[in-house]
């Protein structure tokens, strides 16, 4: 399973949306290098509240353009960096890959997928609504989340647009992502 980086995005200071760049470094253990959310502990602002102490599972936040055209058909205009992520792909399906699948992207860099984003209100003061476009129910009234994918750095590297990106899947059992 293999799919392609459309865009790379990052930011130093707190702010929901990351303005695109013409590549990023990931650093091993931390994210992606000069971007708030880099570090070996948490730096989500609520889970900085809740224990400040907990290992960062979201260094780097993956997201599939195939989901601005399915909310742009619902009027959200979304461009890439929009929803705060670094990585925007195209033609690899993030939200099905199980726990633990290694991302190989670009000459050198791996990452390791570890859950699921969890929207939060922030995405209805973007824009008004979206919040339940990117998160609901399926038939059976589970939660679904589409707003992408968090990682960390195994391996560093430099990450640009037009980069390759392949799944490795995991051995053994797979388990589902949830939100992390």
């Amino acid at each position: 399973m293999s799919g392609t980086v459309t865009a790379v995005s990052s930011n130093g200071e707190y702010s929901f949306t990351k303005p695109n760049r013409d590549g990023i470094t990931l650093l091993a253990g931390l994210g992606v290098e000069g971007d708030v959310h880099a570090g070996v502990t948490v730096k989500h602002r609520s889970r900085v509240a809740q224990d400040p102490t907990q290992p960062n599972l979201r260094q780097v936040h993956l997201i599939h353009e195939e989901l601005f055209a399915e909310v742009g058909a619902e009027g959200f205009k979304v461009l890439p960096g929009d929803l705060g992520e670094n990585i925007t792909t195209r033609g690899i399906d993030l939200l099905g890959l199980p726990v633990g699948t290694l991302l190989r992207i670009g000459d050198d860099a791996v990452l390791e997928v570890t859950g699921l984003r969890n929207p939060c209100l922030q995405i209805d003061t973007f824009r008004n609504g979206l919040l339940k476009r990117v998160v609901g129910r399926d038939e059976a009234g589970n939660i679904v989340r589409k707003a992408g994918i968090m990682s960390i750095v195994k391996e560093g590297g430099t990450v640009r647009p037009g980069d390759t990106v392949t799944a490795e899947l995991p051995t053994g059992p797979h388990h589902p992502l949830d939100r992390v």
